[in-house]
C-alpha cells in the first residue's frame, strides 16, 4: 500500500464471468492476458491475485462465502506434477497469518520455527515515534486501502507546512500480531527516513503512534498509479513514451541499490504521477517490503507480487538483481500490452517465471526496434548474474540517448573490482584480454563509470577515488546497509594506481558478456590474444596456486583438463574457467 489517490479499481472487463477457481487452465487458452486492475489476494496479501479473484459471483455465493470459513490455500491445489515452486511460499506467509489464528496445517519448513508470536500477545508496539499527530495534522477522506492498513490524504494544522496536503499511511496496530510484522514497518519508516534527494523518490514528513495506530506521513501524489495510465492507454505505450517512463524508473532504482536498499515489490501500482499532467514526475512508493543488502549479500525472504517476482527470489537467494527483473516485466508490459508470465494461479505463475520464456514473436514485438527486444531481453535474463544492473540499463543503446540521460554510479562497479583486486596475476591478464573485445556500446558504460569516479590529471584512479565518488553519492542509508565499510576490501588500491584500461578489465562482467549471442567469438579472439601476449607453461600445481585452492582438493582432477599436454600452456577451456574464477560450487563438487 502507497501513498495512492487513484480512483478505485474499475471491473476488470476482460475476466471471464463464474469460472470456478480451482479449474486447469485451458492448455489452448494463449498465456497472455489484458491488465485488469489488482486486487489483494485474501489469503496472501504480499502476492498479486491471479485473474480468478476478479471473477464475479452471484450475490448467494458471497453471502455464504462471508457466513463461512474458507478453505486455507485451496487455491494453491496442486493439478499435476511436478510439485509446485510455492511450497515453500505458502509455508512462509502461512507463518505470517498464524498471528490472527493459529492454524494446524501450517507445516513450517526444515530448519525454521514455527511458533513466532502466533498470539500476538506480549509484542512490544511502541515505536519511539511522536505521538503529537492529532494535534499537528488533520485526516481526511480514505484514498486507498491496502492488507495492513489504508491511505488517507491529510493537511498540517500549524507549523512551517500549514495547510500543506499530505498522504498519510494509516497502519493499525491490532494487524502487527508477530514480531516480524512490527519490525517490517519498523524497517520500512527507517528506509523513508534514509533515503532522501531522489526526485523520482516519495517525499517522507514523519511518522508519528497512538495506541491504536502508526502514521506515516508523506509526500502525496494526485496523478495516480502508472496502472491506471496503462490501462487507459489500452496497455500500449509507443517506444518513446515507454522510455520516459523507463528512464524514471531506473534512476530511482539505481539509486535506491547505490545506497543499498532493494525495493522488492516493484510494480506498476508502486509507482504514483505527482498529478494528472501527461507528463508529471513518477514516485516510488511503499517500502514496506523493502529491506538493506550489502554488495555481497543475499537475502532470502519471499516477498513481492507474484507476476513480478523474480526467479531467485523463488530460490530464495537474491540481491538488488531481483528489482531489476521486476522492471524488466514492466517494460514488457509497456511495449506489448500484456504480462511475460501468466496463469490463472499463484503456483502457475510462480511455474512460468521459473521454466517459461517470454514470447517477443506475437504483435506487437515484431514491429519493434532490435534495440527494444534486446533491452527487455537483458532484463529478464533467468540468471541474475547474466542481467544488467538499472544502471546498465540506462547505458543500453535503446535509452541512452532519451533526453540526455545521465548514468549514475553503479555499485556492481565496486563489487568487481573487488573480485579482480583479489584475482591471481594469471586471472587478471585474461580479464585483461577480454576487456580488449569490447565493443563501443560496452565501453560506453565503463567510460560513464570511470569518469563518475574523476581521475587525476594522468587518467588513473585510487582508493580514495572510490571513496569519494562513494561518499558524494551518500544517504543516510548507505550508513545502516554498511556499503562505506566495502570499501575496505579494495584496501589493495591504496598503494598502487589503476589506469582506464586496467579499469576495464576489472570492471568487465564475464557473465554478461556471456549472455550475449557472440559470446563464443569473443572468449576465441580474448584468447588469441591472451595466448600471444599473456600465456606461458603452467604446471597444475602453479595453477592450484594461483585460483587459492587448498591442499585437500584433488587439484589434478580438476585442472587437468585446464592444460595443453602439447606444451604446458592454459588451453581454451582453461582460459574461459579461468576468466570465471574458481566457484566456490565448484570447490565443493571435489572436496
Amino acid at each position: 500500500m502507497g501513498t495512492c489517490t487513484s480512483k478505485p479499481p474499475k471491473p476488470n472487463p476482460y475476466a471471464p464471468q463464474n469460472q470456478p477457481v480451482n479449474d486447469l487452465p485451458d492448455p489452448t487458452q494463449t498465456p497472455k492476458s489484458p491488465l485488469p486492475k489488482p486486487k489483494q489476494s485474501p489469503f496472501f496479501p504480499f502476492y498479486t491475485p491471479s485473474p480468478a479473484y476478479l471473477f464475479k459471483k452471484s450475490p448467494s455465493t458471497e453471502s455464504a462465502a462471508a457466513n463461512s470459513t474458507p478453505t486455507p490455500l485451496r487455491i494453491f491445489k496442486k493439478p499435476f506434477p511436478p510439485p509446485s515452486p510455492a511450497k515453500h511460499i505458502r509455508a512462509v506467509l502461512r507463518r505470517r497469518e498464524l498471528g490472527k489464528k493459529k492454524k494446524k496445517a501450517a507445516i513450517p519448513e526444515e530448519g525454521e520455527c514455527e511458533s513466532e508470536d502466533a498470539t500476538g500477545l506480549d509484542l512490544d508496539k511502541r515505536f519511539g515515534f511522536s505521538k503529537e499527530f492529532t494535534s499537528r495534522l488533520e485526516l481526511g477522506q480514505e484514498v486507498g486501502r491496502g492488507h495492513f492498513g489504508y491511505t488517507c490524504s491529510a493537511k498540517f494544522k500549524k507549523g512551517d507546512r500549514k495547510g500543506q496536503q499530505v498522504a498519510v499511511k494509516v497502519i493499525p496496530k491490532s494487524k502487527m500480531t508477530t514480531a516480524i510484522a512490527i519490525e517490517d514497518v519498523r524497517r520500512e519508516v527507517k528506509i523513508l527516513r534514509a533515503l532522501t534527494g531522489h526526485n523520482n523518490l516519495v517525499q517522507f514528513h514523519d511518522a508519528f503512534e497512538d495506541f491504536d495506530n502508526v502514521y506515516i506521513v508523506m509526500e502525496l501524489c494526485e496523478g495516480g498509479e502508472l496502472l491506471d495510465r496503462i490501462l487507459s492507454r489500452g496497455g500500449k505505450y509507443s517506444e518513446d513514451d515507454a522510455k520516459g517512463v523507463l528512464v524514471q524508473i531506473l534512476n530511482v532504482v539505481a539509486f535506491c541499490h547505490l545506497q543499498g536498499v532493494v525495493h522488492r515489490d516493484l510494480k506498476p501500482e508502486n509507482f504514483l504521477y505527482t498529478s494528472k499532467d501527461e507528463n508529471s514526475q513518477l514516485k516510488v512508493i511503499d517500502f514496506g517490503l523493502s529491506d538493506f543488502v550489502r554488495p555481497d549479500e543475499r537475502l532470502n525472504d519471499i516477498v513481492g507480487s507474484a507476476y513480478y517476482v523474480a526467479p531467485e527470489v523463488l530460490h530464495r537467494s537474491y540481491s538488488t538483481e531481483a528489482d531489476v527483473w521486476s522492471i524488466g516485466v514492466i517494460a514488457y508490459i509497456l511495449l506489448c500490452g500484456s504480462r511475460p508470465f501468466w496463469a490463472r494461479t499463484e503456483s502457475g505463475i510462480f511455474r512460468a517465471v521459473l521454466k517459461a520464456d517470454p514470447s517477443f514473436d506475437e504483435a506487437p514485438w515484431p514491429s519493434l526496434s532490435p534495440e527494444a527486444k534486446d533491452f527487455v531481453k537483458r532484463l529478464l535474463n533467468k540468471d541474475p548474474r547474466k542481467r544488467m544492473t538499472a544502471v546498465q540499463a540506462l547505458s543500453h543503446p535503446w535509452i541512452r540517448n532519451h533526453n540526455d540521460v545521465k548514468v549514475p554510479l553503479d555499485i556492481l562497479i565496486f563489487r568487481l573490482v573487488k573480485a579482480y583486486m583479489r584475482s591471481s596475476s594469471l586471472r587478471r591478464a585474461a580479464l585483461r584480454a577480454l576487456s580488449k573485445t569490447l565493443s563501443v556500446d560496452e565501453l560506453y558504460y565503463l567510460k560513464e563509470q570511470f569518469a563518475l569516479l574523476e581521475p587525476n590529471q594522468s587518467g588513473s584512479i585510487t582508493l580514495e577515488n572510490f571513496r569519494m565518488a562513494l561518499m558524494k553519492n551518500a544517504t543516510d542509508a548507505m550508513k545502516d546497509s554498511r556499503i562505506p565499510d566495502f570499501l575496505s576490501s579494495l584496501n589493495a588500491l591504496q598503494y598502487r594506481r589503476m589506469d582506464f584500461e586496467e579499469f576495464c578489465a576489472a570492471a568487465v562482467s564475464v557473465h554478461q558478456l556471456e549472455a550475449l549471442d557472440n559470446w563464443e567469438q569473443r572468449a576465441r579472439s580474448a584468447y588469441e590474444l591472451f595466448d600471444k601476449d599473456g600465456n606461458r607453461a603452467i604446471v597444475i600445481e602453479e595453477l592450484a596456486s594461483e585460483l587459492g585452492l587448498g591442499p585437500s582438493i584433488p587439484v589434478h582432477a580438476v585442472l587437468n583438463d585446464w592444460i595443453r599436454h602439447t606444451d604446458g600452456k592454459l588451453s581454451f577451456h582453461g582460459f574461459v574457467k579461468l576468466l570465471h574464477g574458481m566457484s566456490s560450487r565448484t570447490m565443493a563438487k571435489v572436496q
